[in-house]
């Protein structure tokens, strides 16, 4: 037997209003989700973009996360609801079958024997868990993972299959860190000096707070002195680079490709579009977006969105913009001296008035 919902059960769990079409039945049990363009007469679907309005009238799907305005238009049963995309994303909680792990700790696995591994959490094959390390509650430590001595993984955390925690970090409840992230690496510290870089031992740590998501292959780098913080809520994504004593605000968004240098300082419920860049010792405000590929040079004081460098164009007109942009202070320098010329004559011609 099924243990998904009934359109009737989906709608009470989404706090979705059911309105069904002619001959609908609120029995019907979806088998789950899709696009609207490639759903099944048993799956369910979403509408939250007027740039896919047009698939709306011709989708297949029993039913469709819709806002109010859309019910009327949309020509099978609706679930209706203030955010499609909200309601779509706590759907997929629902119809979501990633294999959860059974309990206990694999024989292959090696955990030493000062670790305190809660009997409710899974340790998988291949993982190492070094001496003081404590697993919380429900946690998994998948294949092949290692937890350095005296990290804490919280309850219900995962650690997806070769993530590596080094020594003394924390990582808080109902965590995802997805495969090959690194957690506590030592940071980028070099002092120059004899002609040769001296290394600078970096003696902080790593704390991520509770319902934080790491993509896979991120590095989060340990402080130098204090700690990096990531945040409760934080959204990584993958090939992320965090680098030592990087403070991100709760609730805050990093895409992929990013970088933030040493000791910057990234505010709560901020965006941080795909392959940006934010250099060490600034702060950016709560609420601030960043757009994709835009490089943060200076400490950002006020919410808003903002953006650095040129929008593509043919390869032609680039490169005739390329050669401008070398000419620029040239230009700005004739256009102070013009100026001055003009302002000069403009006062002479009322002297002589």
């Amino acid at each position: 037997m099924s243990d998904n919902p009934t359109l009737a059960q989906l709608a009470e769990q989404l706090g979705a209003d059911l309105r069904l079409a002619e001959g609908a039945s609120a029995g019907l049990v979806p088998t789950g989700l899709s696009t609207l363009q490639d759903a099944s007469p048993t799956q369910v679907s979403f509408l939250a973009s007027a740039n896919y309005r047009r698939f709306l009238t011709e989708t297949r799907a029993c039913a469709v996360l819709v806002t109010e305005d859309m019910a009327e238009v949309c020509p099978v049963t609706s679930l209706v609801v203030a955010n499609p995309y909200h309601a779509f994303a706590l759907a997929t909680a629902i119809y979501d079958r990633t294999p959860k792990p059974d309990a206990g700790i694999h024989p292959a696995a090696t955990v030493h024997a000062d670790a305190e591994v809660d009997p409710t959490a899974c340790v998988a094959a291949g993982a190492v868990i070094e001496a003081h390390v404590q697993v919380g509650a429900g946690a998994v430590i998948g294949p092949n993972c290692v937890v350095g001595q005296g990290s804490v993984i919280g309850a219900r955390t995962r650690l997806n299959g070769n993530v590596t925690v080094y020594h003394g970090c924390a990582i808080g409840t109902d965590c995802v860190i997805h495969s090959h992230a690194v957690i506590g690496a030592d940071g980028f510290g070099f002092a120059p000096g004899g002609g040769q870089w001296t290394k600078i031992h970096q003696l902080g740590s790593v704390e991520i707070g509770d319902e934080v998501e790491i993509g896979a292959c991120t590095c989060i780098d340990r402080g130098a002195l204090g700690n990096t913080v990531i945040g409760r809520g934080v959204k990584i994504d993958n090939q992320v680079q965090i680098a030592h004593n990087v403070q991100i605000g709760d609730y805050s968004a990093i895409a992929a490709c990013s970088a933030v240098a040493g000791s910057a300082k990234i505010g709560k419920h901020c965006t941080i579009a795909g392959g940006a860049g934010v250099v060490g010792h600034v702060t950016v405000a709560d609420k601030t977006h960043v757009t994709a590929m835009t490089l943060v040079t200076k400490s950002i004081d006020k919410a808003g969105s903002y953006s650095s460098g040129t929008p593509f164009s043919d390869s032609r007109s680039w490169r005739r913009s390329a050669v401008r942009f070398a000419q620029l202070d040239e230009m700005a320098r004739r256009l102070r001296d013009l100026e001055k010329q003009l302002a000069s004559a403009s006062t002479g011609s009322g002297e002589g008035d």
